[in-house]
């Protein structure tokens, strides 16, 4: 179901260990920044009576998660807008930062889908428990990312460096979750019931990576 799983708020660091150049792996960050608060990008469309309560039930959905979906999308956004020269404890703030909101915002996002009671018709008891285990799953691991984040080392650059490559390691993991949960929640009835909805679709733009030093 869900490109909001993609995440895409982790940047191309520099970090200087003595006078290298340590960098976060760029080709990884524009992998995860393919997009940015996407809920759906299928088609479909409603025809029986079953159809129009999936429809209603995936806009009650929707017109909720979209206030989640744009947290997701301005902590990224945010982390984009970080300048390259900032400190190190600048650069663990806005990470620290970001990830809490995001984890928030997938552990409002389970709760939604909980609230929200089965789907109609007959897998949408599955596919409400598939999308709360998603969710939960993934605020869990924003929040460990979080705590990786939290206990950095600002005062050793090359502490920090390598630290980073570990957080950026560990999101790589969080991307590979979020794409096996999506790749599930997005089929069927309710896949394409949840893509026409407008607050199930993109935020906004996607941001582009930036650099620190």
């Amino acid at each position: 179901m869900v490109d909001a799983f993609r995440p895409c708020i982790f940047r191309g660091r520099e970090a200087m260990e003595g006078t290298q150049a340590v960098k976060v792996n760029k080709k990884l960050v524009s992998a995860l920044c393919g997009g940015t608060a996407v809920l759906l990008a299928v088609s479909g469309c409603g025809g029986d009576d079953t159809g129009k309560k999936q429809d209603a039930w995936a806009k009650g959905v929707c017109d909720q998660a979209a206030a989640q979906l744009k947290k997701i999308d301005d902590a990224n956004t945010a982390l984009s807008h970080v300048d390259g020269g900032s400190s190190a404890k600048a650069v663990k703030s806005a990470d620290s930062t970001a990830f809490a909101s995001i984890a928030a915002a997938y552990k409002s996002l389970a709760a939604i889908f909980s609230d929200a009671g089965a789907a109609p018709g007959g897998d949408g008891a599955k596919f409400e428990q598939s999308a709360v285990s998603a969710f939960t799953g993934l605020a869990g691991q924003y929040a460990a990312l979080e705590k990786q984040v939290n206990n950095l080392n600002t005062s050793d650059r090359a502490k920090f460096a390598a630290g980073l490559q570990t957080v950026s390691a560990s999101l790589n993991k969080t991307t590979v979750s979020g794409e096996k949960a999506r790749s599930t929640l997005r089929q069927g009835d309710m896949g394409r019931a949840l893509a026409r909805q407008p607050g199930c679709l993109r935020v906004s733009g996607t941001a582009s990576p930036a650099t620190t030093s």
